[in-house]
């Protein structure tokens, strides 16, 4: 992570605390598990890499009815389709390479079925 990463978290979430404490458990999990992850903080979204992006982690752009007033999308390529209840929206942008989006509005919505599929997205990325 560069010099600047903790004001830019900081500049990113803004009035977000909430957010910001979520993200910040799920990007301890992430580079306690796979420490040579690259962090880099976008306008739109935090992004994780390894040889290329794995994972992100962004706030919502608007609310959406049926989600938590507070949350913060987990986003996730796998080169299959998951089949699960917390994935909230999915996307095939290129042949066999599905994104997912999962919601966060809990600490405990951080847990090890999240964290094995970012583990699944780490192989997947590390091996295209």
């Amino acid at each position: 992570m560069d010099e600047n990463y903790g004001r830019d978290i900081l500049d990113y979430f803004g009035p977000h605390d909430t957010e910001r404490r979520l993200y910040e458990v799920f990007a301890a999990k992430v580079l306690a598990t796979f420490p040579d992850t690259r962090v880099k903080v976008h306008k739109t979204q935090i992004s994780f890499y390894n040889r290329h992006l794995f994972a992100a982690a962004w706030l919502p752009f608007r609310r959406m009815k049926d989600r938590p007033q507070e949350y913060l999308l987990v986003t996730f390529g796998l080169g299959r389709r998951l089949d699960s209840p917390r994935i909230v929206e999915t996307v095939e942008p290129y042949p066999r390479r599905w994104t997912h989006h999962v919601v966060v509005s809990t600490c405990e919505d951080i847990d090890q079925e999240l964290m094995g599929w970012i583990g699944e997205a780490w192989e997947f990325s590390a091996h295209k």
